[in-house]
């Protein structure tokens, strides 16, 4: 029996395109890369002639600024707003130049310096003393000893000694294990980087220090421009999301428009007339949308039967996108009295949505 697992990584879930394109791939690739460059951009953006499906959407030049940042010595420092997919650009790019994007360095409070290097089995240390059977080394250990690409994401969540931890790794790319015997050292082959990641949001918590920033390359992921794009990118992660469901209920395009107009107003602060909107500090995203869009799917097809509609798309904003800031719900008031409710007027679909979020706040 197969195991089912939630989420698989990329190079699992793209296991066929993968190969499919190693096989086809003849042009040159940097030491220590599973596919060429032109491979890696194919795999991320698409390719129609081998039947590669385009798994990043927004802006491509960003996505060759990337791959030509990862052929360097510096890193790739990848920045923007919540949920603009910098974590999965940084998983593609892994799968595509390492086929493999698990080595993951979760930033956090929690981190301390041997995430970055090495620890101990204890057991193993108190009974045989320090060997390489004893030794457990980091994903930036591991990725040196491999070549490959380490991920060290939410980077500016670490403490300030932690990165600086990283900006020895990053120069001499080297990590000294003196436990092991004086000289014993790992030095990283051809293949291995950083990525790292950052929301701007988090400015801040703990600003990179002059000299981490200046062993990286930044690159920043802006919210997606084209709304057609966006509305296109939420059906198909919903779809997929949906796909591993018995049943799965109908998601008109007007639907789909209701979602996008909404995040799109309340994110960039005015809507496509030019009527301006006061902008929430919930996260307005694309990933966002595609949470709230599942969600509603989810309750039209376990709860209600049918196809989903913009009453379902209002009850399922108010808790996933917006959560409980009371300033954020004074905002969306405003926005479903004065933006919805003329809107009502004339589209079924946004009458069910003004309808179903002036319920819900008199409930409240």
């Amino acid at each position: 029996m197969v195991e089912r697992i939630q989420r698989a990584p990329a190079e699992t879930r793209y296991r066929d395109e993968l190969d499919r394109l190693a096989t086809a791939d003849v042009d040159p690739k940097p030491e220590g890369w599973s596919l060429s460059p032109r491979a890696a951009r194919r795999f991320i953006l698409g390719d129609s002639t081998l039947d590669i499906s385009q798994k990043f959407f927004g802006d491509d030049p960003l996505v060759d600024r990337c791959i030509v940042s990862l052929m360097g010595y510096q890193g790739l420092m990848l920045v923007g707003e919540p949920g603009t997919a910098k974590s999965l650009l940084s998983e593609l790019l892994s799968a595509a130049i390492s086929n493999s994007s698990t080595l993951v360095v979760q930033g956090s409070a929690g981190v301390i310096e041997d995430h970055l290097r090495y620890g101990w089995n204890y057991a193993l240390l108190l009974a045989e003393g320090p060997s390489e059977r004893s030794l457990i080394p980091s994903p930036v250990l591991r990725a040196m000893r491999d070549g490959k690409i380490v991920r060290v994401e939410e980077l500016t969540r670490c403490a300030p000694e932690v990165q600086d931890a990283l900006i020895s790794l990053m120069s001499e790319k080297t990590i000294s294990i003196p436990e092991l015997g004086a000289g014993e050292e790992t030095r990283a082959k051809p293949g291995f980087n950083v990525i790292g990641t950052a929301n701007l949001r988090d400015r801040g918590v703990h600003d990179m220090s002059s000299a981490l920033k200046r062993r990286f390359n930044f690159e920043t992921v802006l919210p997606i421009a084209d709304a057609a794009f966006e509305k296109d990118l939420v059906r198909r992660q919903v779809e997929e999301r949906m796909s591993d469901h018995p049943v799965s209920p109908d998601l008109g395009d007007d639907v789909l428009d209701l979602v996008v107009s909404v995040f799109r107003d309340l994110r960039t602060g005015k809507t496509a007339e030019g009527t301006a909107v006061a902008i929430p500090e919930s996260v307005m995203s694309t990933a966002e949308a595609v949470n709230v869009t599942h969600a509603a799917m989810l309750e039209a097809a376990y709860l209600e039967g049918g196809g989903v509609t913009g009453g379902q798309i209002a009850r399922q904003l108010r808790g996933v996108a917006f959560k409980d800031d009371p300033e954020d719900a004074r905002k969306l008031r405003a926005y479903v009295d004065h933006i919805a409710k003329p809107r009502s007027r004339g589209s079924r679909v946004w009458a069910d949505f003004h309808k179903s979020a002036k319920a819900g706040q008199d409930d409240r």
